[in-house]
This record gives C-alpha cells, sequence and structure tokens, in this order.
C-alpha cells in the first residue's frame, strides 16, 4: 500500500510556536492586568495535578506557553506524553517569575486538557478492539487550526492518523463520483494524476462496493454499512481476485458497538469523536510557594 510509516513525534517546533502565539494573543491581549498587580521581582513555584485518569498529551505546547511568555521559567516533568496517569498525579513542577505562571496558566491548561482529552479518548477506542487486529483511525474532524496537535494526540493515545487534509490522500466520495460520472471514472483519473498517493473510494452499498473492488483503488471505505453488510463487504474482498484492498468502517460509531463492528474483519475504523466531540481532561495548576 502507498501508506506512509508514522511517527509519534510532535509537530514542528514553529507549528507548536504558531499555536502557542495565536492563543497568548487572544489571552493576553494588550497585557495581563491583573498578574501586573505582583512585584515583577517575585519568583513562585507551582505544580500541576491531574484530577482524574487520563493519557498525558501536550507538553510541547505547554512548555511553550512559558518560553513566549518568560523564558526564565523552569517546568520539570514527571511523566512523557502518551504515559497513562492517575487521579491526583502531579504531573510537572514549574518556578519562576509569578507575573509569568499566572499569565500563562490558562493557556498552558487548555493545550494540556484538550490535547489530553483527545488522547484519552483514543485510548479508550483502541482497548475497545484490542486483539482484533483492526486500527482506530482519527477523521478531519478536528479543532480549526489545531489538526496537527490533535493528530499527534490520537497518536499518543495509540490510534492512527487518517490522511492530514485534502492535499496528502485522495478520498473520492459521492458528490466526486457524481460530478465525475461514476465510480470507476473517478478511481481511474485519481490513479493517473496522484500515482504515489492512497487512493480511498466510499460506498454505501455492496454493489458499489463490488465496483470499488474492481478499481486500482488501495482503500474502501464503507459508510454507515450494518453489521451483516460489514460482513458481507469482508467475504465479498477476502474472495475477490487481484490485490487485497483495505476495508474501513465509518459513520456512526459508538464505543458501545466498535468492538463488534471490528470482530467483522474490517482493517480500519474511522472515529470522528476522538478529536470532535473533547472533553477536556481535568488539570489544576496550584502555586506551592
Amino acid at each position: 500500500m502507498r501508506n506512509r510509516p508514522q511517527s509519534i513525534s510532535p509537530p514542528s517546533s514553529a507549528e507548536v510556536a504558531d499555536d502557542v502565539a495565536r492563543a497568548l494573543a487572544e489571552d493576553l491581549g494588550s497585557g495581563d492586568i491583573t498578574a501586573a498587580l505582583i512585584d515583577a521581582g517575585r519568583e513562585s513555584a507551582a505544580e500541576v495535578r491531574s484530577r482524574e485518569a487520563a493519557i498525558l498529551c501536550g507538553r510541547a505546547w505547554f512548555d511553550e506557553v512559558f518560553r513566549q511568555i518568560d523564558s526564565a521559567v523552569v517546568t520539570q516533568w514527571a511523566y512523557a506524553d502518551g504515559a497513562e496517569i492517575g487521579p491526583d498525579a502531579v504531573v510537572c513542577t514549574l518556578r519562576g517569575p509569578a507575573r509569568a505562571l499566572l499569565s500563562g496558566e490558562r493557556t498552558a491548561l487548555n493545550f494540556l486538557q484538550t490535547l489530553s482529552g483527545s488522547a484519552t479518548a483514543a485510548h479508550r477506542y483502541v482497548q475497545a478492539v484490542a486483539g482484533t487486529g483492526t486500527r482506530i483511525l482519527d477523521t478531519r474532524k478536528t479543532l480549526p487550526g489545531l489538526r496537527a496537535a490533535q493528530k499527534y494526540a490520537v497518536r499518543c493515545g495509540g490510534a492512527a492518523n487518517h490522511r492530514s487534509g485534502l492535499y496528502d490522500a485522495v478520498l473520492i466520495k459521492e458528490n466526486h463520483i457524481a460530478a465525475l460520472g461514476s465510480l470507476e471514472e473517478a478511481v481511474r483519473l485519481a490513479r493517473g494524476s496522484q500515482p504515489k498517493l492512497m487512493i480511498e473510494v466510499e460506498v454505501e452499498n455492496v454493489e458499489q462496493l463490488e465496483a470499488a473492488l474492481a478499481t486500482s483503488a488501495d482503500r474502501v471505505l464503507l459508510d454507515n454499512f450494518p453489521l451483516s453488510s460489514l460482513r458481507d463487504a469482508v467475504a465479498k474482498r477476502n474472495s475477490h481476485g487481484g490485490r487485497r484492498k483495505e476495508l474501513e468502517a465509518s459513520g456512526g460509531i459508538e464505543i458501545e458497538t466498535i468492538r463488534a463492528i471490528a470482530a467483522t474483519g474490517v482493517d480500519f475504523i474511522s472515529v470522528g469523536a476522538i478529536t470532535k466531540h473533547v472533553r477536556a481532561t481535568d488539570f489544576s495548576m496550584r502555586f506551592s510557594g
């Protein structure tokens, strides 16, 4: 297949810095007028605790917040991104100018809570299909401006990334097929124009699946197929001659039903809720001196 190997490494330092600069601009504006009440020379220490079990994610963004506000702040981490943390765990300690700690607190925690929330959600889905051989994928349903960050969080949670955007893989959906005249023509044009990229085609019934299996597509997305149809789709794929195509289930995926979907034998299940329905992990920062 034409899939690229995926790294758990975070986005580039430049991307992280851009994310943080935007977040600080909307929070600090012309300056933190409350923190300005504190003597500029005062040094303080603080610690960040988790209030629930989670998968930690977001250290680079957290650190970058304080680097941009005041590089004199020193952070010491007790856990790496991707680590399982328990309730009441001290995940990091900080020391530096009190003004900087206060001004960066909310923005830093926002990144840590949001990205840990996505990583934790991904981990829950991965655990739900453990042992089946099916891999969990994210989607493009991400928070605007934080796609690379959330896709990194997904990897920290043990799941894998689907395409990053509209530029790095071809996904032919119903409207593309309608505009181009047929599924077969859409795949033919895609293969001719993007021979090195993965080509996936979405189908809505078994008849479309049979047509897709006869094309040069790499993967077939089974949109909102019931369990019985998923099993039929896997059987048809397995009995089809030629190069084996990957099958991806998508649409209406719930944590309660995902293991049954994986048991049908599909290769992937894509879950938009991992990044779209983000429940922030509960962290708090408290001054300790």
